[in-house]
């Protein structure tokens, strides 16, 4: 078994190739999507859990789910609630 030692430059080194990765892969828009929980979209829109239940099952904001926890697209609640804007005279 071969060991090899790993330097503070080779760490430093591989801290900024990894900044510039994240500081491109954000400038062109990957990444961007923020994830909310339903406490989250709850505070957001001052709702109680039984009422964003029913715009799940209504299918009234996007969700996905994933080991038993419900994520929101922040982007995808705020494009229904400017869709469901009501514009005044």
């Amino acid at each position: 078994m071969q060991v090899e030692l790993i330097t503070r430059e080779d760490l430093e080194k591989f801290k900024e190739e990894v900044f510039e990765r994240l500081t491109s892969l954000l400038a062109n828009g990957h990444y961007s999507k923020r994830w909310l929980k339903s406490e989250d979209v709850q505070d957001m829109l001052g709702i109680s859990p039984s009422t964003l239940q029913n715009l799940r099952q209504s299918r009234k904001i996007p969700f996905t789910r994933l080991g038993g926890v419900y994520y929101y697209p922040e982007q995808g609640i705020i494009d229904e609630l400017e869709k469901n804007l009501k514009k005044v005279r």
